[in-house]
Order: structure tokens, then C-alpha cells, then sequence
């Protein structure tokens, strides 16, 4: 089998438990893993870039052949850049299912020998996400066992509860 490099993107507005578990799998899948952070000037994110790849490197240290980075513009020309050869989505739900698979025909077309593989998360984090977790914190409830206990400490510094 080739040696393959696989991109993971998101937002990663906190990063969660559910990211965790992904990274974490999908780096014993992939010779190397690069967790990268889209900067997207369009929306408004509870933590700034710089914030968020700090905790994303903070939180996969461990991991010697994960990567953290960043890219703008399409997700295509960042992986041709990087040389990787799979894009890795997490899908919770039907729901996520149907947009990714939009968004892994659309790459597809951009660049026909990227492949785009799907990981389903354990069971504990199958409704964990960013937005959640934003919420639920805005409102002042508990977030431990959802997030890292770092983005945890961080969610309260921000003032998030």
C-alpha cells in the first residue's frame, strides 16, 4: 500500500471531542495527516485563527504525523499544494451525509484524483458539534467531556459561560 497524505479541513470553531476522536483514528490511517483550518473572511468565529490552531496543535501533540495549518480558497488547490491525495470528512447523520457528498462530487470534478474519504465518529461524540458546543457555552452550560479540557478553560476565558 502507498504511503498516503490526507487533509482533514473544517472550521474547527472549537475544536471538539468529535474532531478528536477523527484525528486520532485517521492518523493511524494516513502516513500523514494535515489538520487545516479554513480562514474563512466571511464569517465571524468565536475564536480567531491563531487561536484556533493553537488548540488544534496543542490538543494533537501527541500525534507525531498529524500537521496543523491553514488555508483560504478552495480546498482543491490547497491539497494539490500539499500533495495529498484523500480529503477526510466526519459524518454524524444522514443530514451531514447529503452535504458531504455534494461537496465530495463537487472536489471530484475540481480534482478528479482526489478522493474523499468518510469516518463516522464513536457513538459518545454522534452530536457533538462546534456550533453545539458555541451554544450551549453562550448559555452557560456545561461543555466538559464535549471538548478538550484546554478548549474547555479557553471557552470560559473567551467568556463564552
Amino acid at each position: 500500500m502507498n504511503p498516503v497524505s490526507a487533509i482533514y479541513p473544517g472550521s474547527f470553531d472549537p475544536v471538539t471531542n468529535g474532531h478528536m476522536d477523527l484525528i486520532e483514528r485517521a492518523a493511524k490511517l494516513f502516513k500523514h495527516l494535515v489538520v487545516a483550518v479554513l480562514h474563512n473572511t466571511e464569517k465571524a468565529p468565536l475564536f480567531t485563527l491563531p487561536e484556533r490552531l493553537e488548540m488544534l496543535r496543542e490538543v494533537s501533540s501527541a500525534l507525531p504525523n498529524v500537521e496543523v495549518d491553514s488555508f483560504e480558497g478552495l480546498l482543491t488547490d490547497y491539497a494539490r499544494r500539499r500533495q495529498a491525495k484523500v480529503l477526510l470528512r466526519g459524518i454524524r447523520a444522514v443530514s451531514d451525509y447529503e452535504y458531504e457528498l455534494q461537496m465530495a462530487m463537487m472536489n471530484r470534478r475540481l480534482e478528479p484524483d482526489l478522493e474523499t474519504v468518510f469516518l463516522v465518529p464513536a457513538v459518545a461524540y454522534s452530536f457533538v458539534s462546534s456550533r453545539l458546543v458555541r451554544e450551549i457555552a453562550r448559555l452557560g452550560g456545561p461543555v466538559s467531556g464535549l471538548v478538550p479540557p484546554t478548549v474547555e478553560r479557553r471557552l470560559r476565558a473567551k467568556g463564552a459561560y
